[in-house]
């Protein structure tokens, strides 16, 4: 028997930071985060041996890769071992700021729970595994807390919206633009209110993104694409994350396609996005 997960990105739809955590490396942060319905899909089945593959984007198959982290430490925590074939069908952009890879690992806690039997709750083991897999297995809509790991579904969810994504042709490590982050004193980011924002989310305002800076100050030219992009949209554009993923608010879908027939050349992807009001699950097939 196959399993299937899908794993959607998170984007954050505003992000303040508000300092160094107690363990290192990590910071604080307040965040309102969104899953969406751009996702990738992890296949599982038991084998006799470990063993993934990825289909869609050139990462490690061995144990540095996050699904595998996800799995030993869920092993770990079970004392339970099955091995599994595994095939992760990648359609999110790595090092872009949308979670892709800690969906990937919430989708592999939750295999590993299926297929191990274990009484262990993968919420409990996610702030170990990275900072985003808290929020990647509750999806939907939240205000994320402390390191990633608190999270507080906001209900009713957000509406009435969609939106146009832009991964410009860079990469960014999370890691660097907080190091950037730290280096330049903590900048903080005046965001958007009012009419910049769809009105589902203005109780939420204002919303922006502090670690911008930080990471224009590692790429300059996303400042430029940015730019760029506001021109052609008629409206602000926002940053997901750690960057570089770029997005703008527009009402409904058809906007949004107009809008996406207006990026420009160059770009690693673009897409439209709605808002989804899952985490990483396995569907049925």
């Amino acid at each position: 028997m196959t399993l299937h997960a899908e794993a959607p990105a998170k984007v954050n739809l505003g992000l303040r930071v508000l300092g160094r955590a107690a363990t290192p490396g990590l910071h604080r942060i307040s965040s309102l985060a969104q899953a969406i319905d751009w996702q990738d899909d992890l296949q599982a089945e038991i084998s006799d041996e470990d063993r993934l593959e990825v289909v869609g984007a050139s990462l490690p198959s061995g144990i540095e890769n996050l699904v595998w982290k996800a799995i030993n430490l869920y092993r770990e925590a079970s004392e339970k071992v099955v091995r599994l074939r595994l095939r992760l069908v990648k359609r999110i952009p790595t090092a872009a700021g949308l979670g892709g890879g800690s969906s990937d690992a919430a989708a592999a806690l939750l295999i590993a729970r299926r297929v191990g039997g274990g009484e262990v709750e993968p919420a409990e083991l996610a702030p170990t595994v990275g900072a985003d897999v808290s929020f990647c297995l509750v999806g939907g809509t939240a205000i994320v807390n402390g390191s990633g790991e608190v999270v507080d579904p906001v209900d009713p969810p957000p509406a009435g919206y969609r939106l146009v994504l832009a991964v410009p042709p860079v990469e960014l490590s999370a890691a660097a633009v907080y190091r950037a982050w730290d280096e330049s004193g903590g900048p903080v980011d005046v965001g958007f209110s009012g009419t910049s924002l769809p009105p589902s989310l203005r109780e939420h305002a204002p919303l922006g993104n502090d670690l911008y800076s930080a990471a224009v100050a590692l790429h300059p030219l996303l400042d430029e694409w940015r730019a760029e992009l506001q021109t052609r949209w008629g409206r602000p554009v926002f940053m997901s994350g750690s960057g570089p993923t770029l997005f703008g608010y527009f009402l409904d879908e058809d906007e949004a396609e107009e809008a996406l027939g207006q990026v420009p050349a160059g770009l690693r992807a673009a897409t439209t996005a709605a808002p989804t009001a899952h985490g990483a699950r396995i569907v049925d097939r």
